[in-house]
């Protein structure tokens, strides 16, 4: 998994401004950076011209991680090796989160089964995923463009 946010800056480049990529780049990197004691508070949702949007459970989360927003763009921005996001909008949405959450418990098998569809999904990125000489990090770096294919289509 280190190789694949290595590859990150490189990939972001040879996708070029691909909106796609782009966010699922930002996803990837922003659970990285939150690390496992957010992945099921703080979920990201859409990046919009720069704007991560992040959904949280309730308001209290939304004041904390607005105080430590600039170090989490910084620390984005380092990851993706370009400024590809400015900005973090921390909205309420128990919703999303409870789904979330529902999707990290889940067993392996609906794990399995879940990649499989979001490896489907990423089909349509087969260009920039092209240029990924390396099989498993080119199978990583499409389950999680299809991941993100499929939370939006399910919007």
């Amino acid at each position: 998994m280190e190789d694949l946010f290595q590859a990150l800056p490189k990939l972001l480049r040879a996708a070029g401004e691909s909106d796609e990529v782009l966010e699922a780049a930002s996803f990837a990197a922003w659970r990285r950076v939150a690390g496992e004691s957010l992945r099921g508070c703080a979920v990201p949702f859409r990046l919009y011209r720069k704007t991560l949007v992040v959904s949280v459970p309730d308001t209290t989360w939304r004041r904390q991680l607005e105080q430590v927003s600039p170090q989490l763009v910084f620390r984005l921005n380092s990851m993706l090796g370009q400024a590809v996001v400015t900005y973090v909008e921390f909205r309420v949405d128990p919703q999303t989160v409870r789904e979330e959450r529902a999707r990290i418990n889940r067993s392996p098998y609906e794990r399995l089964t879940a990649e499989d569809a979001a490896l489907e999904r990423a089909g349509e990125l087969g260009g920039a995923a092209d240029a990924i000489h390396d099989e498993e990090l080119r199978r990583r770096f499409l389950l999680a463009a299809g991941s993100c294919m499929n939370r939006r289509g399910s919007q």
